[in-house]
């Protein structure tokens, strides 16, 4: 098999380093997080464009056909990774659930839900999520400038200093091994209350199980977001990868 360097990537890391440098701490905190998951992700075999475990048609869940109109709804199209869960229906039914816990309650604006999920799957290095999470937040009102600015939220005046709080414990929640520190809460507790840092949080994780999932599932991305990548973040180092 042959691989190829994904270049873009390295290139992303040092212009992160030199934007973030003026917070040496966090510099220094971020540089070594991403450092490992880009190595990580730095290589991709060629012609790994397919799925590993082939998706279900939408007719084969009828069971689900409510809650796949809702999410057709609300996203623009359906996540080609449901229909991957919904060949062991108990798992697709339990992750719905979750999903609708995280992503529906009232603790936190949408927005910062969408940046949280946008952050942490950068981080964790999730293609597939990083087109998804960045599609839905511009769909739902958010500026894609600021979406593409989210790897320079240390620095970018599109973000308030809640923001940086909470895009913060993401990305350190996103790197492998786990970067989160006690210092990351402290900055959350300037302006979060216990309940929203546990609902920040748990975005993060729901997205840990997803940038799992769809990385080693090989999940294929949807022409919608798939579109928003390529003209939105490209000049982050986005590629579709093994996603095509």
């Amino acid at each position: 098999m042959r691989w190829y360097t994904s270049s873009p990537r390295v290139e992303l890391l040092g212009a992160m380093t030199a934007t973030i440098a003026t917070d040496n701490r966090i510099a220094a905190d971020l540089a070594i997080c991403l450092t490992f998951r880009n190595c990580c992700h730095m290589l991709w075999p060629k012609g790994a464009n397919m799925p590993n475990v082939k998706p279900l048609a939408r007719e084969d869940l009828p069971q689900f056909e409510e809650v796949f109109s809702n999410v057709d709804a609300n996203m623009g199209f359906l996540p080609t990774s449901l229909l991957t869960m919904g060949r062991v229906p108990e798992v697709l039914g339990g992750f719905l659930a979750l999903g609708g816990a995280v992503l529906q309650n009232p603790v936190i604006d949408g927005e910062l839900k969408n940046l949280v999920s946008h952050a942490a799957s950068a981080a964790n290095g999730c293609r597939y999520c990083q087109a998804h999470t960045g599609a839905t937040a511009a769909s739902q009102g958010t500026d894609t400038a600021k979406v593409a600015a989210v790897w320079e939220f240390e620095t970018s005046d599109l973000f308030t200093d809640a923001e940086r709080a909470a895009l913060r414990l993401a990305f350190h929640s996103g790197s492998s091994p786990n970067a989160a520190t006690a210092g990351d809460f402290e900055e959350c507790r300037k302006h979060y209350s216990e309940e929203q840092i546990v609902a920040i949080v748990a975005v993060c994780a729901l997205f840990g199980y997803l940038n799992r999932w769809n990385d080693t599932m090989a999940t294929q991305l949807e022409s919608e977001p798939k579109e928003f990548g390529n003209e939105n973040l490209t000049a982050v180092g986005w590629q579709v990868g093994r996603h095509a």
